[in-house]
């Protein structure tokens, strides 16, 4: 289907994404020929939980003139059945990745194999270090609702070096990571973020890698090119549901 205002054949798509993907998406539809609405939710969804992470994506996907738009695009993953059980009243696709950073290496597979080539690592990108949120600033994050506070919190109350035990224990601190990589998209390759990176990596004692990553999958999203391989498209009404398998995700009733 597309719509009678959209020119030649071009189709409008709304596309709802975590803010830590701007830049890339940004690219995307400056290269796309159809009309891409993006609208960003705040990356500090991730730090809720399933079921508010849901419910707010839920809100959004409710809000949007759906008779103007040929379909609804998810810019993210699974990310911890967060997008479970969304759905809307239109074509819904979503891509067949666990979280943001196989979208941010442009591919499923190659992040599968980097990840488990490189256990332990910690990821950044442009998008990480511009748009994240601690999720101990949000009063209504899980940490948070189980007594966590900032470090400058515990250290107003309790003193420096006991506010640092505190962070390392509570939180279990970063002690499981033992590298650092950066992703550098092409709208994202920014000389002073893989200095900080590589700083960050160096101050925690962490082995640095700048990796190249790509637009590949939010690319393919945006123009509408839908293999099953890497994306789920749903039909009007169904549910998206993790599938437990090299799928990611699978359309439920």
């Amino acid at each position: 289907m597309k719509l009678s205002n959209s020119p030649g054949n071009s189709r409008r798509f709304a596309v709802i994404a975590c803010a830590v993907l701007l830049r890339e998406l940004y690219h995307c539809a400056a290269m796309s020929k159809n009309i891409i609405d993006i609208i960003p939710l705040d990356q500090g969804l991730h730090d809720l939980g399933e079921k508010p992470m849901s419910a707010e994506i839920q809100r959004t996907i409710d809000s949007i003139e759906h008779q103007k738009h040929d379909a609804i695009l998810l810019g993210y993953g699974l990310c911890n059945n967060g997008i479970r059980g969304l759905h809307a009243p239109i074509t819904t696709v979503v891509p067949r990745v666990h979280d943001c950073i196989a979208l941010l290496m442009g591919s499923r597979v190659k992040f599968q194999k980097y990840f488990d080539d490189n256990p332990g690592t910690f990821y950044r990108s442009a998008g990480w270090i511009e748009r994240v949120t601690s999720h101990l600033s949000n009063p209504q994050s899980t940490t948070s609702l189980m007594g966590m506070a900032t470090y400058e919190e515990y250290a107003e109350k309790y003193g420096p070096e006991n506010a640092k035990y505190l962070i390392e224990t509570l939180e279990g601190g970063l002690k499981h990571y033992e590298k650092l990589t950066y992703i550098d998209t092409v709208p994202g390759c920014f000389r002073q973020y893989r200095e900080s990176s590589r700083d960050e990596a160096e101050n925690n004692g962490w082995k640095y890698e700048a990796f190249q990553g790509g637009t590949d999958l939010l690319q393919r999203l945006l123009d509408g090119s839908w293999d099953d391989e890497d994306f789920l498209v749903l039909k009007p009404g169904e549910t998206i549901q993790a599938s437990y398998d090299d799928k990611v995700v699978c359309a439920g009733s």
